[in-house]
């Protein structure tokens, strides 16, 4: 999948929650406005699309309130004081969430942020086409694995 395909499908999910392209585009990136495919081939290249991923009016669309949204939270391993005084290792097993609590948003910018290459942070956010395909095929073999999610650097 290209970079430019992967945007679409974010701002067709922000989109569906209120998130105006149009209007965003223009007030953040270029005032010219010729199409909503112009605006993600603009986006696309270079770095630009940090733009996008690190705006409040996108994220908060993007991770609205009580949206049904499946994703998995990773594992997690944080270190506490047990009864006795003992610094004990505590660790969370992944678990699916469906919906998404106030202000998520703000939780998920931050992450993002701290991530080496955020665009992998909110892949895990989107379920393509492909996914249900490989999800599909892998059901039926026997190793259960599917392919790797790459971007493709290119528009």
């Amino acid at each position: 999948m290209t970079r430019k395909e992967f945007l679409h499908l974010l701002v067709l999910q922000a989109r569906a929650n209120g998130f105006e392209l149009r209007k965003w585009f223009q007030s953040k990136i270029e005032r010219q406005w010729t199409s909503p495919e112009a605006a993600i081939v603009t986006l696309a290249s270079g770095n630009r699309y940090y733009a996008l991923l690190f705006s409040h009016e996108f994220a908060q669309a993007f991770w609205k309130q009580g949206t049904q949204m499946q994703f998995v939270v990773p594992t997690q391993h944080f270190t506490r004081l047990n009864a006795r005084g003992q610094m004990v290792t505590v660790t969370r097993k992944a678990y699916t969430r469906r919906t998404l609590k106030p202000d998520a948003w703000k939780y998920h910018l931050r992450e993002m942020a701290a991530c080496e290459e955020p665009l992998h942070y909110i892949r895990r956010f989107l379920v393509t086409h492909e996914e249900l395909h490989a999800q599909r095929n892998s059901s039926e073999s026997t190793d259960g694995e599917g392919p790797d999610f790459e971007l493709e650097p290119g528009t």
